[in-house]
């Protein structure tokens, strides 16, 4: 295992008799879910409870599968927020506060562990401790800590994080790191195979073919770059999902897909392109409109319904080209 500034071991003795939040971001993935879960029982072992909370929905079925089966009990912000006290601690998992994409709690953020990069709005945040490494997935750093502990993940957390790992990396064929992979082989044979293949079945649901078939016919392509849009609301796993969709198109190197919110537009952003940054490319498109961020091949961004207007009349060809001048190929 890659060592790293961070001992676990200091987290355990920050945590003691403190109460401990686990907050992911906001709409948790099985990553996120995974990572917070495993690092809930490995606190556990040092008795040192704690409350895993989220904002947003559980949005999507293989995410709801992982809390059924595993039996994780995870806490909307709301449910919480009255008991919550300022002295609080909190532990940010799978993202960093100020990111963007996680609520401001009143308790105190004393740690992130993330695999996301930092970026110049949360560049500043102090934190007792934190682990940010760009890794594949951050259920991997939480596998990391029970290696380091010379702890053995119970069957149900090994199986989890495992999927966790699996999901974030499109099963290991983006953004895998040698540390993903040395995960793999210390989890797979703890897992319960049973469970994995319940989990890695039937996650498509019937309504999700309408987010494909709009993908379909809105799709436009310019060079290697596809942009497409679906004109109503859908959950955030899905956009992901039809983006990687419409990144398998032979044609296509770079994707781009947004869809209509209430509350804005959501756009997520691939990129096979080793010279183009798809955190840096969703960043420099939205400059002044929105804003977004990520990683070097997948990333995500929103435009806040107040400056939907700034769009104009014809939003598709708008957006189009403002990806295609940060990308920098011919309109």
């Amino acid at each position: 295992m890659t060592k790293q500034d961070a001992d676990i071991k200091d987290l355990i003795k920050i945590c003691q008799g403190h109460k401990v939040y686990i907050q992911t971001h906001n709409i948790p993935d099985p990553d996120a879910i995974a990572s917070a879960y495993g690092l809930q029982q490995l606190l556990l072992k040092f008795d040192i409870e704690s409350v895993i909370c989220y904002d947003g929905d559980i949005d999507k079925l293989s995410s709801s599968k992982m809390l059924e089966m595993f039996d994780i009990k995870m806490y909307a912000d709301q449910d919480i927020v009255s008991d919550m006290k300022e002295e609080d601690y909190i532990i940010c998992v799978d993202s960093q506060k100020n990111a963007g994409n996680i609520t401001d709690l009143p308790g105190d953020e004393i740690a992130a562990i993330d695999h996301h990069p930092t970026t110049r709005h949360n560049a500043d945040v102090s934190y007792l401790y934190k682990d940010v490494r760009l890794l594949g997935a951050c259920s991997t750093i939480i596998a990391d800590y029970y290696h380091d502990l010379n702890l053995t993940p119970s069957c149900d957390v090994a199986t989890a994080l495992l999927y966790g790992i699996k999901i974030d990396t499109l099963q290991f064929s983006r953004g895998v790191t040698a540390e993903d992979i040395v995960v793999f082989g210390m989890l797979n044979p703890l897992i319960d195979v049973v469970k994995m293949g319940k989990l890695e079945m039937n996650n498509l649901e019937f309504s999700d073919l309408k987010a494909y078939g709009a993908a379909i016919e809105n799709i436009k392509v310019f060079d290697y770059f596809g942009f497409t849009h679906i004109p109503f609301s859908c959950p955030d796993a899905m956009i992901a999902i039809v983006a990687d969709f419409i990144l398998s198109l032979i044609e296509i190197e770079v994707a781009v897909i947004y869809c209509d919110r209430p509350d804005g537009l959501k756009i997520s952003v691939r990129s096979e392109r080793d010279e183009i940054n798809a955190g840096e490319l969703v960043a420099k498109a939205l400059e002044g409109i929105g804003g977004g961020g990520g990683h070097s091949t997948m990333a995500g961004g929103r435009i806040p319904a107040a400056n939907i207007p700034m769009l104009g009349e014809f939003r598709d060809d708008f957006l189009a080209e403002r990806f295609i001048k940060a990308i920098g190929i011919q309109y």
